[in-house]
C-alpha cells in the first residue's frame, strides 16, 4: 500500500524589500551634514565636492547614508520620526534649485519663502529675486557651487548679507543695508569649490510692498 507524501515546502530565503527611494528632503539633510563636515575640517574640499555630487545623483536612502557613514551625524542610532503627510503639508519646506551638468533658474513673480537651497555641480543656477514676493522677513539662501556657478540678483532696497566662503573658488556678494527697517533680509550662506557664487542688486528694481503677501 502506498501513502501520499505531503508536498515539499521550500525554505528558501525571502526576498528583502526594495530600498526606500530618496526624497528632496533626504538629499537636503545629507548635503547640510556634508557642508558642516567641511566647515569643521572633517572633509577636504575634494572629498566634499565628490560627496555632494553623489548626493544629487543618489536614488535611494541607503546610497545617501553611505556618504555620511564616517561622520558623527551618520553614527546616530535612530532617526526622528518622519512627519505624516498632513504634518508635512503644514511645514514651510525649503525651495530647491539644482543644476547638475546643466542649468536651472527661478525668475518672475514668485514666492521666495524663508529658505532656499541652490546647488550647482558642473552647471549653472540663476536666481532672480527682483520681482519676487517676499512674505517672510528673512530669506536664507544656502548656495553650494562645485565646478559650477550660482548668480543671484536682488532688488536694490533690501538688506543683503553674505556669510559664504570660497575654497579654490569665489563667493562674492555686494553687501548692503536697506534704509527701510521693514525691508526683507536676504542672507547668503554656503561654499564655492572650484566654482563661483555671486549676488548683487539690480539698479532700478525695488520691492514695492515690503513684506506684503497677496494671499
Amino acid at each position: 500500500m502506498t501513502t501520499d507524501k505531503p508536498p515539499a515546502v521550500s525554505l528558501g530565503k525571502s526576498t528583502p524589500p526594495p530600498a526606500v527611494r530618496a526624497s528632496d528632503a533626504d538629499r537636503d539633510r545629507v548635503a547640510e551634514i556634508l557642508r558642516e563636515a567641511l566647515a569643521e575640517g572633517r572633509l577636504q574640499a575634494d572629498e566634499h565636492a565628490e560627496r555632494i555630487e553623489g548626493v544629487y545623483s543618489a536614488k535611494t536612502v541607503p546610497e545617501l547614508e553611505k556618504l555620511i557613514r564616517d561622520l558623527p551625524a551618520g553614527q546616530r542610532p535612530s532617526a526622528p520620526r518622519p512627519p505624516t503627510r498632513e504634518e508635512a503639508a503644514r511645514l514651510p519646506g525649503p525651495r530647491n534649485v539644482v543644476a547638475v551638468l546643466g542649468g536651472a533658474d527661478r525668475q518672475g513673480s514668485w514666492r521666495v519663502g524663508a529658505q532656499m537651497n541652490a546647488i550647482a555641480v558642473c552647471g549653472g543656477v540663476d536666481i532672480d529675486l527682483t520681482e519676487a514676493i517676499f512674505d517672510q522677513p528673512e530669506v536664507v539662501i544656502n548656495a553650494t557651487a562645485v565646478c559650477g556657478g550660482i548668480s543671484i540678483q536682488v532688488p536694490e532696497n533690501i538688506t543683503l548679507v553674505c556669510e559664504g566662503s570660497g575654497i579654490m573658488g569665489s563667493f562674492d556678494a555686494r553687501e548692503m543695508v536697506a534704509a527701510d527697517p521693514a525691508a526683507p533680509v536676504v542672507r547668503l550662506r554656503g561654499v564655492a569649490i572650484w566654482g563661483a557664487v555671486e549676488a548683487s542688486a539690480v539698479e532700478g528694481k525695488r520691492v514695492q510692498n515690503l513684506r506684503a503677501s497677496d494671499g
